[in-house]
């Protein structure tokens, strides 16, 4: 039996996570909850799996809640690092999964990573984390459980590209010249995945795909140039892994997030949860086409960002969500997010990537543009 804890149980993924525990009683079990600000619904998902460890970052203003343990980032990290837990599932939007993901693998706990920004944001000192104390990191993104999955036909020192797919999101063929108008309710439609808020507008952005490539970078220990990224819009690919002789191995399964849940639960072992079978007859094709730099300038900006490397990739991801967040409250367009992630690249100077300056990068890129943002509105 797994004990699991779930930092971001109300959002998507942690939502997703509890149902694939429910169909999996005999193996696992949720022994933690924590997410945000959602009490109401955090107490309902504690009822509901008899969880007592309860932990929120931002709890009311009119004091600590009764049922509630662990508050703010201090008492997550204290709720990742407790006896009875073995699976940390991380799945707290944002750099602000930072520290409890620290904290766990500095208590060796086994990390199912949903975070990206985690590994952007502080990357090298996040693995030399959970080398230093032999705490494994396990992913959930799609992509990079598939390609997990996939490099297992080889070993490291074989691969020679990792190829990371993107649906290419709600806006893949409207016209260029009709970005400005694009509205908040058009850029949550995605066309393949049901996400968070925030995930779905990187998708729609390939921010998310850029993001996905710093963190292929750290988790996989690749060059920037060995990662690259294709549109494939029927999100049955998710990743392909090519090896040193030319052969390439894929991971194909439909586009369901409890898949790469199960696997970094359960890994090495899989189960059968019940979920739809993949019929390539049904499918019919599988197309793929480079990503346009024009459409998703956000791409070109997270390439931009590793190949100068140090803190730049954390300013990257702050800005990012702090120009996501203005755009889903309609402060900004949404052709002003690449333009200010830009902005503050532009005025950062990089340093190295060491966790002190990582947080201090974090925190200036959030002052930087959040002074900008009323001059936007």
């Amino acid at each position: 039996m797994r004990r699991v804890l779930v930092l971001g149980s109300t959002g998507s993924i942690g939502k997703q996570t509890l149902e694939v525990v429910q169909r999996l009683p005999q193996r696992l079990q949720v022994v933690g909850l924590a997410t945000y600000r959602d009490y109401e619904t955090l107490l309902a998902q504690a009822q509901a799996f008899g969880v007592r460890a309860l932990g929120l970052l931002e709890p009311p203003s009119n004091g600590t809640l009764a049922d509630v343990r662990y508050c703010g980032v201090e008492g997550l990290c204290a709720l990742a690092q407790r006896d009875d837990v073995d699976v940390v599932v991380v799945a707290l939007g944002g750099a602000i999964a930072l520290k409890p993901t620290l904290a766990a693998l500095q208590a060796g706990k086994t990390v199912a990573l949903a975070t990206k920004e985690v590994l952007v944001a502080a990357g090298e000192a996040v693995m030399a984390t959970a080398r230093q104390h032999n705490a494994p990191i396990l992913p959930i993104d799609s992509e990079h459980s598939g390609a997990f999955q996939a490099m297992h036909a080889g070993t490291p020192n074989q691969v020679a590209r990792l190829i990371l797919t993107a649906s290419g999101g709600p806006f893949r063929t409207r016209p260029l010249n009709t970005f400005d108008a694009i509205t908040v309710e058009e850029a949550l439609k995605h066309p393949n995945w049901d996400m968070g808020a925030k995930i779905t507008v990187d998708s729609a952005t390939m921010m998310n795909k850029g993001l996905e490539v710093i963190e292929a970078q750290h988790l996989f220990g690749l060059q920037l140039e060995q990662v690259e990224t294709l549109i494939h819009p029927q999100s049955i690919v998710h990743a392909l892994v090519e090896f040193v002789d030319g052969s390439v191995i894929a991971q194909l399964s439909l586009p369901d997030m409890r898949l790469p849940i199960e696997y970094a639960l359960l890994y090495p072992d899989r189960a059968d949860i019940q979920l739809p079978r993949l019929r390539l007859e049904q499918v019919g094709q599988l197309t793929f086409e480079s990503p346009d730099s024009a459409r998703y300038p956000c791409l070109e900006l997270a390439y931009a960002a590793a190949r100068t490397g140090g803190t730049m990739p954390t300013v990257l991801n702050a800005a990012n969500e702090v120009a996501v967040r203005a755009f889903l409250k309609r402060q900004i367009r949404f052709t002003d997010i690449p333009r200010l992630v830009e902005q503050a690249m532009a005025a950062h100077t990089p340093q190295p990537a060491t966790l002190e300056n990582a947080l201090q990068a974090d925190a200036w890129a959030r002052a930087f543009l959040q002074a900008r943002l009323p001059s936007l509105a």
